[in-house]
């Protein structure tokens, strides 16, 4: 499977963008399909994560009600709406996907992820 994420740029604070996750080659039904982001001289993190067949979604507690993960099944498509954006926020935005994931609990745990996009950058002046 191919992943291709898109939708980065440049926006003010306060503003918002919405990320697009598009897989070719397999399904994004079933897997969980996450989000991460890694800031210049700082680690990947976790931003969030959603699976189809549980319905469930996870979020970092600093994109909780900002950052909001949805679907679109039949252009096998996962979004990253962002709002209220932060220059904090600022990073190079990953999707990957989990095509054995595991409970809720491990979601945010980037070795897990078996595929990733290549990342599309996100810079938030303020």
């Amino acid at each position: 499977v191919q992943l291709q994420a898109s939708g980065g740029g440049l926006v003010q604070a306060g503003g918002s963008l919405r990320l697009s996750c598009v897989a070719s080659g397999r399904t994004l039904s079933n897997p969980v399909v996450g989000w991460f982001r890694q800031a210049p001289g700082k680690e990947r993190e976790f931003v969030a994560a959603t699976r189809r067949s549980t319905g469930g979604s996870r979020y970092a507690d600093s994109v909780k009600g900002r950052f909001a993960v949805s679907r679109d099944n039949a252009k096998n498509t996962v979004f990253l709406q962002m709002s209220n954006l932060k220059p904090e926020d600022t990073a190079v935005y990953y999707c990957a996907a989990d095509f054995t994931p595991g409970p809720w609990s491990t979601w945010q745990y980037a070795d897990l992820y078996e595929s990733w996009g290549q990342g599309t950058q996100v810079t938030v002046s303020s």
